[in-house]
């Protein structure tokens, strides 16, 4: 047992040290070192890179254009130098006039071929030495061409070229002259220092001109709208977090827009939220006594069913159905805030009782407000019995009070209620002759504290009869409203087959 316990003793890991902790953190130092951070730079460097790379690109053939015009021009040369011995007596030069020619022509021989004939035209006198190469002027540019620059700047030295070349000034097939490779590789070599210091000037002005050009299309209105969203990250509250678009009709307007109008909303729902917070706090604090107050009421109802009066034992059961759901408005309220409704328990109920329930709490009447119940007797859905209560007293409710609130009526006024069941759920239709819904209020009817129509109204009950739905599976929508009356649908899911009541 002993040997097991130390077996299983397992030692402390050894604290790193800093100088751990640093190199593990070097790839990352390095990184933000080497390459920056800010879109800015980034975009400098790479706008100055992908030019150079582009000059890079096109420094071969500029080269190799260089080298053929260079080697062009010596075998012109060597060919006009010719045509001075073909001037002289007997065509015949003395050494040291050959030498004059070859040396102001650059050239160290030139030969002439005419007819399969090759003949020496004019020639230094020298020993030719062994390192000679062939340039094949009439080819063209070709790849070879290209690569020739390269051969002749990193060759050696001490070498000779052998140019051929179609006759420009006399009769032949071609023009054959020997030079030395020394002249045309210090001239390459300052044709392509030439060439790195104008391609590094060309990348250098033109990234700066990309840059500072995107710079100001996209970079400076990107840091604009970053700076916005972080200000409003830290503030919601404060004015100088938003963001006013610049009214340009690309993307970036387009991002500036979206995201004025994001602020907006979140600033709407922020403020719905501390409402609804305060509202919280405020019902927990007169819950207790409201309960207590409303649990005195349901004695002195306990009591007056005692009473032998016709009269209370019909009002009796309506006064305890109200009790019973003021006792839990409050805790409702409280709970609508605190965003933690209550799943509903799903039953198959009577459509009928449940719908004239909810009229009498809302408060129609035969001669006020009246119910138009276009639903039959074996219509059912499936829904949470107090939830599709509270939902039908809110819309029943609102009605009642839009329809009351029109006083040169000539007609009566009528809340219609039908069923229509089909796709497998079950749609409530609540339409009335009234006014209809504003349409200042129609974009946020189902917004907390928002939705209200009236003066004096608080915007909670159709935000709360939305949610209930939505928590059925269903929905709860406005899908009419004109002055001759709003139309509201409650969709619930399922479609419970009609059945006989009992």
């Amino acid at each position: 047992m002993a040997d097991a316990s130390v077996s299983e003793t397992r030692p402390p890991a050894p604290p790193q040290s800093p100088q751990a902790a640093l190199g593990r953190d070097l790839p990352t130092r390095a990184r933000r070192l080497f390459w920056p951070g800010g879109l800015s730079s980034r975009l400098l460097i790479l706008t100055v890179i992908f030019v150079a790379v582009a000059g890079l690109l096109i420094l071969p053939s500029l080269l190799a254009q260089y080298e053929i015009g260079w080697l062009s021009d010596r075998v012109h040369a060597g060919e006009l130098a010719s045509m001075a011995v073909e001037a002289a007596p007997n065509k015949i030069v003395n050494g040291k006039l050959s030498r004059e020619l070859t040396v102001a022509a650059q050239v160290v021989r030139v030969a002439v071929v005419s007819g399969g004939v090759r003949r020496m035209a004019l020639s230094n006198g020298e020993q030719i030495p062994p390192r000679v190469y062939l340039v094949d002027l009439r080819e063209g540019v070709s790849f070879d061409s290209l690569m020739a620059p390269i051969e002749t700047l990193f060759g050696g030295s001490d070498r000779l070229v052998l140019v051929r070349d179609r006759p420009r000034f006399r009769d032949g097939d071609l023009v054959e002259v020997l030079t030395s490779d020394g002249p045309l590789k210090h001239a390459l070599s300052h044709y392509l220092l030439r060439l790195l210091t104008i391609a590094a000037i060309v990348a250098l002005v033109a990234g700066v001109l990309v840059y500072l050009t995107l710079n100001a299309l996209f970079v400076r209105p990107m840091q604009r709208i970053t700076k916005a969203m972080e200000r409003f990250r830290a503030d919601p509250e404060d004015p100088a977090a938003s963001l006013r678009p610049s009214g340009r009709r690309d993307e970036i307007g387009q991002a500036e827009a979206e995201l004025d109008r994001m602020q907006a909303d979140l600033r709407a729902a922020l403020s719905s939220r501390a409402r609804l917070a305060a509202l919280g706090e405020a019902v927990a604090k007169i819950n207790h006594d409201l309960r207590n107050m409303l649990t005195s009421a349901q004695i002195a109802s306990e009591r007056l069913a005692q009473s032998g009066d016709p009269t209370v034992a019909r009002a009796l059961p309506r006064l305890e159905r109200a009790l019973d759901r003021a006792i839990t408005l409050a805790s409702n309220v409280l709970a609508y805030g605190k965003s933690d409704e209550a799943a509903p328990s799903l039953e198959t109920l009577w459509l009928a009782p449940a719908v004239e329930a909810a009229a009498e709490d809302a408060g129609l009447t035969p001669d006020g407000v009246r119910l138009d119940l276009k639903v039959g007797g074996q219509a059912r859905v499936l829904a949470d019995p107090d939830q599709l209560h509270r939902i039908l007293v809110n819309l029943l409710r609102n009605g009642r009070e839009a329809l009351s609130a029109q006083s040169d009526r000539s007609d009566p006024a009528v809340i219609q209620v039908s069923l229509d069941q089909s796709g497998g759920d079950s749609l409530v239709r609540l339409a009335d002759n009234g006014p209809g819904v504003p349409e200042r209020v129609r974009s946020r009817l189902f917004q907390p504290f928002a939705g209200s129509g009236r003066e004096g109204g608080v915007g909670l009950g159709l935000a709360i009869a939305r949610e209930l739905a939505q928590a059925h599976g269903g929905d709860l929508t406005l899908v009419k409203s004109t002055p001759e009356g709003a139309v509201f649908d409650l969709r619930l899911a399922g479609a419970p087959e009609p059945a006989p009541r009992r």
